[in-house]
């Protein structure tokens, strides 16, 4: 007689332990691993069966199946490259509060209004909270069907019944297998109502939209089998005390993964952003001591983005170090350099540094910029107003350039700045740009007058 067997597997990374140990030996995380029945375990070998399609030549299948159909959402199809692929599944994953439903809902009824028919599948809210908000967005179509389920087989039935273009998910961790001994949100459940919504959109070629909660570091809750059965992973990120929110593409089986979207939270929803740059930059106050702007890439697309250090005089042994969209690693970095390579005494001081816009920079380029902004707020003298800084610091204080310097210097010269402090090997600027080429830090403190009388 078949028997069930009891394991326990971690709703990190979904690898399972025979007994329960403490910590996960697949991803070495503490206290992640959970008890699963698995099923019934039958003897015998799997049988050979005909297969329910034939295997047919790779160069007959048919290309134009898996053309992207638009969502109607501008910056959400600038990222898919197109728009959804018939038959695709794509996960979408964020912070709680950050969109993902506001994104969604409007993308359905966009979706709607072209005609096709769009099944809003919901186990967080209830119908009458999601009509107030598609009222609120002007998302009233008749096209766009709405159901509450949260056990799989009614979330099936409803698909065959609407049997929609478009189904949307939300959330893939309140579905129910009945089948299954656990609880809604463990890995096995997560797994297997993955695994069958995903085999539905297969077989009816319909897109859907998946949406998954994220763990305390960002990263998707969840097993990682989760990400590879999909086609598409997208992250929505940004700061709920912010308008500004980034959707961003992880993996993307029909297309490029260096998008990236930018959407503004406004009353009637999010707004996609064309002119991010001229955003960040429209309140900017010049000639502030310790303010630089920098050129970064985001995805494929350059983004100009103010960097504010902020010094004060320390009473404490250690002095406080605080940055927000800026690394916290980076920044202790450049303080060290600057002490030991330029000369500049930041050991008994206070530094706040600020990305102003609640976008994150982590990428290396940002360095020169935010050299040359804690000099700049120690000694007072504020960067020129029509100077940008683009490079990377090493521990010598040496610069090296960074990728698609001229991408970057190019929305520079769009938006009105002159010149660009610029390590000697960095390429050309473009037209409209004039190069301040430094080897080192201390150089580009010295060319920009900025070192103490």
């Amino acid at each position: 007689m078949a028997r069930t067997k009891t394991l326990y597997r971690c709703n990190e990374c979904g690898a399972t332990e025979p007994k329960w140990t403490g910590r996960c030996m697949g991803c070495e995380a503490w206290g992640t691993l959970i008890e699963e029945v698995d099923g019934p375990v039958g003897p015998g070998a799997v049988p050979i069966l005909a297969p329910t399609t034939a295997p047919i030549q790779i160069s007959d299948v048919d290309p134009t199946e898996f053309t992207p159909r638009a969502t109607g959402v501008a910056e959400l199809d600038r990222v898919l490259g197109g728009g959804l692929v018939p038959g695709s599944v794509t996960l979408l994953g964020g912070e709680p509060g950050i969109g993902k439903s506001t994104v969604l809902l409007q993308a359905a009824a966009e979706v709607a209004a072209t005609g096709r028919k769009v099944l809003y599948l919901s186990g967080e809210e209830s119908a009458q909270q999601i009509r107030l908000r598609a009222e609120r967005l002007g998302a009233l179509h008749p096209m766009l069907w709405l159901a509450t389920e949260i056990a799989l087989p009614q979330v099936l039935g409803a698909i065959a019944s609407v049997e929609p273009d478009l189904v949307i998910v939300d959330s893939v961790q309140t579905l129910l297998n009945p089948d299954l001994a656990s609880t809604p949100g463990s890995v096995a459940q997560v797994r297997d109502c993955s695994h069958r919504l995903v085999q539905e959109a297969k077989r009816r070629g319909c897109a859907m939209v998946l949406v998954g909660h994220v763990t305390k570091d960002g990263s998707l809750a969840g097993p990682r089998v989760l990400e590879h059965m999909v086609d598409t992973v997208l992250s929505f990120e940004g700061d709920r005390h912010h308008a500004l929110r980034l959707l961003r593409v992880v993996k993307h089986r029909f297309g490029s993964t260096q998008e990236l979207g930018l959407f503004e939270m406004t009353e009637k929803g999010l707004a996609g952003v064309p002119d991010a740059s001229g955003m960040f930059l429209a309140d900017r106050r010049l000639g502030i001591p310790g303010s630089v702007v920098v050129p970064t890439i985001e995805g494929a697309r350059p983004l100009l983005v103010e960097l504010q250090i902020l010094t004060t005089p320390s009473t404490l042994p250690s002095p406080r170090r605080s940055a927000q969209g800026i690394d916290n690693g980076r920044l202790a970095l450049l303080l060290a350099v600057l002490q030991q390579r330029v000369g500049v005494q930041t050991g008994q001081v206070d530094v706040y540094a600020l990305a102003v816009g609640g976008v994150k920079i982590v990428e290396p380029g940002a360095d020169l910029a935010l050299g040359l902004a804690v000099v700049s707020s120690l000694t007072g003298k504020p960067v020129p107003a029509d100077v940008v800084a683009c490079g990377e610091v090493g521990l010598g204080g040496e610069l090296r350039q960074v990728a698609h310097t001229p991408r970057r210097l190019a929305e520079a010269a769009r938006l009105g700045f002159k010149r660009a402090v610029l390590p000697f090997s960095a390429p050309a600027p473009p037209p409209g740009i004039v190069a301040i080429r430094v080897g080192t830090l201390i150089d580009a403190v010295e060319r920009l007058q900025m070192l103490p009388n």
